[in-house]
């Protein structure tokens, strides 16, 4: 049975994303106090740039990953909403001595994906990079695919399921925390080096020693990993891997993220860094699935 991935569509195709809250922090100490929270450079976005990140604990383990938009007043932490509950006190607990605000943001989160959608956005918004538009921000994620963060909904394009763009982002390495994985990863565990969102010159932020260890002393074993496979049953975030050895299997790591179709499922979850390129996995609450690594669209580095 060929394993056949998240396509993109034909045709430009709008999904109103339900699975992506969007908090707003303003005030004019804005960049400097998130600067000394997350793992990601603040002071180097201008208007119109944006940047994955993470938001650590002092033990370096994630509350969240989020990409970061930055307004011309604003800026915009786009994550699941399920992390929120823990995360938001977190973000919160120093505001109280910077001249900063945060609170939910009411504008819509909105994929934008399919043959011919970076001319639908150049036609549209005159764009051909992430950059500013009326209300908000249009983000490029990968070539013919967008994030709109606007209170605009491209209404005019068809409309299609919400699961297919989570399917995308899984197929591009793109890691999106729940809650369930509040505590259990440092930031490299997700890839985000990989994917730009670490600076390491940047200064202090919380969790940023255990972040510089992982890195110049190699203290980081496990890595955001793309599989395949197939299986009976539901997958969620948070459910276990199970690596073949021999006749037996052992717990291997963790699914982050899952898209299933038909009987198959692609999914991201971390597992040893020095996972061999033919191992064979299973879902543990599915005897019968069987799981197998696919490459990643980028280099992992340490």
């Amino acid at each position: 049975m060929s394993l056949q991935p998240p396509v993109f569509p034909a045709e430009p195709t709008r999904f109103p994303l339900t699975k992506l809250a969007i908090t707003r922090i303003s005030g004019q100490d804005r960049v400097k106090y998130l600067q000394g929270q997350v793992t990601c450079d603040v002071n180097a976005l201008q208007p119109g740039q944006q940047t994955p990140g993470g938001h650590c604990d002092p033990k370096g383990k994630l509350w969240s990953n989020f990409r970061l938009l930055c307004l011309e007043d604003s800026l915009l932490l786009l994550t699941s909403p399920s992390v929120l509950e823990r995360q938001l006190p977190e973000l919160k607990k120093f505001a109280v001595f910077s001249k900063v605000e945060i609170a939910a943001d009411e504008r819509h989160a909105t994929g934008l994906a399919g043959k011919g959608t970076d001319a639908w956005i150049a036609a549209q918004f005159g764009l051909l990079q992430s950059g500013l538009i009326d209300g908000g921000m249009v983000v490029k994620i990968e070539q013919d695919r967008w994030l709109l963060v606007s209170n605009q909904q491209a209404d005019a394009l068809p409309q299609g399921d919400e699961s297919l763009w989570w399917g995308l982002d899984i197929k591009a390495g793109l890691p999106h925390m729940e809650a369930v994985h509040q505590g259990e990863f440092i930031p490299q565990m997700l890839n985000l080096q990989a994917l730009d969102g670490i600076c390491f010159n940047k200064g202090c932020y919380m969790g940023q020693e255990t972040v510089a260890r992982a890195k110049y002393r190699g203290a980081n074993n496990r890595a955001l990993f793309l599989l395949a496979g197939t299986t009976g049953e539901p997958v969620a975030s948070g459910d276990t891997l199970e690596l073949q050895l021999g006749d037996n299997w052992r717990r291997s790591g963790m699914v982050l993220n899952a898209w299933q179709q038909a009987g198959q499922v692609w999914l991201t979850a971390v597992l040893p860094k020095d996972t061999e390129a033919d191992a064979q996995f299973r879902l543990k609450q599915d005897e019968g699935s069987r799981l197998t690594l696919q490459p990643l669209p980028y280099t992992l580095t340490e």
